[in-house]
């Protein structure tokens, strides 16, 4: 089953349970991979959705440290919440001694000499990390080890 049947199904589980908060977060969800579908004017694969799910894991993480930073902890908690029913959609996390063991192959891979190679190593691991791995926290990784 893709990713894109896999939130329609939740959706409509949400809708026959009354789960108001989940459905709304499931519709948002919808929403912002239809849009991207009309922009893009073709359907979304697996991966796609995947990087529309990061990125709104990413909006709520950065609103839910504004909130904390500006003493909102109710909503603060709100978009906690929101980020942890949108991860649910990722796959399992890898772990840093993975990431790690990846980061070198891709290093080896690449024939990566220094930091001017950073853009070699990261597109080369993008595609076996995404939505596996935190991409910021892998770039900061990467860039350590090649010596920045």
């Amino acid at each position: 089953m893709s990713l894109k049947a896999r939130i329609n199904d939740d959706m409509k589980a949400a809708m026959r349970s009354g789960d108001k908060l989940r459905l709304g977060n499931i519709r948002m969800l919808m929403a912002a991979v239809k849009q991207r579908e009309v922009d893009d004017r073709r359907e979304m694969a697996d991966p796609d959705v995947l990087s529309i799910v990061e990125k709104l894991i990413k909006q709520r993480r950065e609103a839910a440290t504004q909130f904390a930073a500006a003493g909102r902890s109710d909503l603060e908690a709100k978009e906690l919440d929101e980020a942890r029913q949108l991860s649910e959609y990722l796959p399992v996390q890898l772990a840093e001694t993975e990431v790690a063991a990846l980061i070198e192959a891709a290093i080896q891979a690449t024939g990566a000499a220094g930091i001017r190679d950073m853009g070699k190593v990261i597109g080369a691991l993008r595609p076996q990390i995404q939505g596996r791995a935190d991409m910021g926290a892998v770039s900061g990784l990467v860039k350590a080890r090649l010596g920045g």
